[in-house]
């Protein structure tokens, strides 16, 4: 091609062939990338619960794969996530399921129970409160009140139970799942790294984002189902073991909802700690009801702000505003699965982000 050609912009044939070639090949490709991923897509959850969970248990696979073959170890690893994990779920998914509906059914009748109207009825600090807002033209029944409750009864326990009943009701297709999340693990234990390569050779991005961007989505991963995993078990069964010790009921559903709440900062187990507190206030119960606020406050601070920072680090930085939004969201979109899937496609998004301003702005900016 002359120098003429060139400042014409005119191609030859045969970058005109391979200019075709290659745009042919693209659509192909792109083709293949949409099958693909439908085809794994009624996968995707047992995926990305086996990647996490893989990428936790990978230091116990090393330790074993020094000694041992990798097969063997991996095979032990599996063991060893079946037992911790499938067994303790089974026993809770039971639990959980009959307390739920148990809560959905009291929280659908007109009245939570008729003790408790009596009590609200009967209380000092409901009719004082019901004066104070009486000179504000805001009427607050005990009626409402009890109506209020019984609302937030029916939503709990009908969340709670749609989510596990899913579950409890089809056993041998969480059997068959998990079975075939311990299968992917059991790969990627042994296969895992060569895999992370395939992927960063594939990727156009440099490897140096690829790395950064991977690295960010395990230490999410280990924050949010260890970490948070961690602190949410601790908080839940002791606020389970507080509820049996001072007679309230449904301490397991109770110690549940507080694990799960313990995901989210600032309020957490708040939510079920304070009511509870007012329950007991308006029963009489002032020394109880006083225990509780303490517990709540010593348990949640010490957690918050000493074990959760000593166990994050700066792995992961993220504002506490996004840490709720994600955790809402995810909660929203994906069900019982959206306490991970929220903080992940958020910690993507942020890490992107950084990629974004440090290596691509400025290229933006001249362009």
């Amino acid at each position: 091609m002359t120098t003429m050609d060139k400042n014409l912009g005119h191609e030859t044939p045969e970058q005109a062939s391979t200019q075709m070639i290659f745009r042919y090949f693209i659509i192909i490709f792109l083709i293949t990338i949409f099958l693909v991923g439908k085809v794994l897509w009624p996968f995707v959850s047992i995926l990305v619960l086996g990647f996490v969970l893989t990428g936790i248990f990978y230091p116990v696979y090393s330790f074993f794969a020094k000694k041992m073959r990798p097969v063997l170890s991996s095979l032990i690893t599996c063991t060893i996530i079946f037992l911790v994990v499938f067994v303790p779920l089974v026993f809770i998914i039971g639990a959980l399921s009959k307390e739920a509906y148990n809560l959905y059914v009291m929280g659908t009748n007109a009245a939570i129970n008729q003790d408790f109207k009596e009590l609200l009825q009967n209380s000092q600090i409901v009719g004082r409160i019901e004066g104070i807002l009486a000179n504000f033209d805001i009427k607050l029944s005990v009626e409402h009140l009890n109506k209020g409750l019984s609302e937030l009864g029916r939503f709990v326990g009908l969340f709670l139970y749609e989510q596990v009943s899913t579950v409890a009701t089809n056993v041998l297709k969480f059997v068959i799942n998990f079975a075939f999340m311990l299968l992917i693990i059991f790969f990627l234990l042994i296969d895992g790294k060569d895999l992370i390569a395939f992927f960063i050779e594939l990727s156009p991005l440099p490897e140096d984002q690829d790395r950064k961007l991977m690295d960010k989505f395990h230490a999410m991963a280990s924050v949010v189902l260890v970490v948070n995993g961690i602190s949410g078990l601790i908080q839940g069964t002791l606020g389970g073991v507080v509820f049996v010790l001072f007679g309230l009921g449904s301490p397991f559903l109770w110690g549940s909802i507080m694990a799960i709440l313990a995901f989210f900062p600032i309020a957490g187990i708040g939510a079920v700690f304070i009511p509870a507190s007012i329950y007991l206030f308006l029963k009489g119960r002032i020394a109880a009801g006083i225990f509780f606020i303490v517990f709540f406050l010593v348990i949640s601070s010490t957690i918050e702000y000493v074990v959760k920072p000593r166990l994050v680090g700066n792995k992961v930085k993220m504002h506490t505003l996004l840490v709720i939004l994600s955790v809402l969201g995810g909660l929203k979109v994906f069900g019982i699965l959206g306490i991970i899937y929220g903080p992940l496609v958020i910690t993507a998004f942020l890490t992107l982000t950084s990629i974004y301003r440090s290596s691509y702005e400025t290229f933006m900016r001249k362009t």
